[in-house]
């Protein structure tokens, strides 16, 4: 079983505080076997990841703010544009060979999906029903739930946006180390999950310096 974080962001990510290099030694250090750089709206932190060297084996993604809330897709190097609406963001990920994932789908202050699009859950490959950075596990075991009901398996990832927190959310995964066959046994539903949730007061501090940044960007429009 290979041990995988399937949520992982970097400083190429608007809101990420740590490099590459990192967040690979950090994965290293926690005994992952392999992990999914999702950057905001951007593959480029994944690009870098799969030329670095490392142990881990770097599953490429991105996690796109669709109109509606936010989407992985793993498996693609491609950016998918931002603010479509869900349905053809999950349309134009699986034509380029995506996994889709919907992320943190019943959560309101993050972009939760479900709440907007009620046959969001339909659309994608896999639900993640594991998020660490949940202040609550309301929304985690709401969306376990609700992937039940509609037959999708389940994955975790930590969200992580420091290093520090790599491996917080990890989703045991039967399968060799290759990209394909790890994506294949997603779909296969051949996985599980487990975690740990990121700390209060980190996910606090991270939330406020979003809000300022928001503010900012209004303010400079």
């Amino acid at each position: 079983m290979l041990k995988c974080d399937l949520h992982v962001h970097t400083n190429y990510s608007r809101d990420g505080e740590s490099s590459v290099e990192a967040c690979l030694k950090r994965a290293e250090e926690r005994g992952l076997d392999a992990i999914a750089i999702t950057d905001h709206d951007t593959t480029e932190g994944a690009l870098y990841a799969i030329k670095c060297e490392t142990p881990v084996l770097v599953i490429p993604g991105i996690e796109i703010s669709t109109a509606d809330g936010h989407l992985i897709a793993l498996g693609i190097t491609e950016k998918i544009p931002a603010d479509l609406d869900f349905a053809e963001s999950v349309k134009r990920a699986h034509a380029a060979g995506a996994l889709c994932i919907i992320p943190h789908p019943y959560h309101k202050w993050r972009h939760g999906a479900a709440l907007k699009v009620k046959t969001a859950i339909a659309m994608v490959d896999a639900v993640e029903s594991f998020n660490s950075r949940y202040i609550t596990g309301a929304a985690n075991r709401k969306a376990a739930r609700k992937a039940a009901q509609s037959g999708k398996p389940c994955v975790a990832g930590s969200d992580a946006h420091n290093a520090r927190y790599v491996g917080y959310g990890v989703t045991l995964i039967d399968a060799p180390p290759e990209v394909p066959a790890i994506l294949e046994a997603i779909r296969d539903g051949r996985c599980s999950i487990h975690g740990r949730m990121t700390p209060l007061r980190t996910y606090t501090r991270q939330s406020m310096r979003g809000a300022k940044r928001r503010i900012s960007r209004r303010i400079h429009r």
